[in-house]
């Protein structure tokens, strides 16, 4: 939207198919010059076809393994610049995108990384209390969450079901604030953001 002088998020579908294409370069400029001399980096642009075909999906899951054995940082984005369906709302988001990338490549971990502390629900006078760890996701869980980020298509409630989609296949995931230090390994030890555990026994 800023390289296109764009003040506001577009609501026409060419106009976000325009933003899509370009924003799509500048990210992966932006990992380059993050990984310069230290990894190759990858983009993977996918839509909802890649998960619903075996055909594709199986393809899907070499391209990924092979480049983890290769030492590449794959970056996955949705293909919003062709496959409109992610931008009307078939699809998802991100957040649901995570999920099924990380059920997938079989991860161990999903980190969601987002502007808040992790999953609050409401505490009566006391205002929202954030819960540390979802043991299993209930419609009511999902009931408390409204709203979205002005400039995206997600927001708690859509974390809420990437957490699901990835626990349930056996990973281990976290809501956690993306601006906390360490917020990584500070999440993967359980000391900050939302835990949620594989509910299969992990391999």
């Amino acid at each position: 939207m800023s390289r296109l002088s764009l003040a506001e998020r577009p609501t026409g579908v060419p106009l976000m198919q325009a933003c899509a294409a370009v924003g799509q370069s500048l990210l992966m400029h932006t990992y380059e010059q993050l990984f310069f001399g230290k990894k190759v980096v990858a983009q993977l642009l996918l839509s909802s076809d890649d998960f619903t075909s075996p055909i594709r999906y199986k393809n899907l899951q070499n391209a990924l393994q092979r480049l983890l054995k290769l030492g590449v940082v794959p970056i996955v984005n949705e293909n919003d610049s062709v496959s409109v369906r992610e931008l009307v709302g078939a699809f998802g988001d991100n957040d649901e995108l995570s999920g099924l990338l990380a059920k997938a490549v079989e991860a161990d971990w999903l980190l969601m990384l987002t502007d808040v502390d992790g999953f609050y629900i409401p505490n009566g006078r006391k205002g929202p209390r954030l819960v540390r760890t979802v043991q299993r996701l209930t419609p009511e869980m999902e009931a408390v969450c409204n709203g979205r980020g002005h400039l995206g298509t997600g927001g708690m409630r859509s974390k809420l079901r990437a957490a699901k989609v990835a626990s349930e296949s056996g990973v281990h995931v976290a809501i956690v604030n993306g601006r906390e230090p360490e917020a990584i390994s500070r999440a993967m030890a359980r000391k900050i953001g939302t835990y949620f555990p594989p509910r299969q026994k992990v391999k």
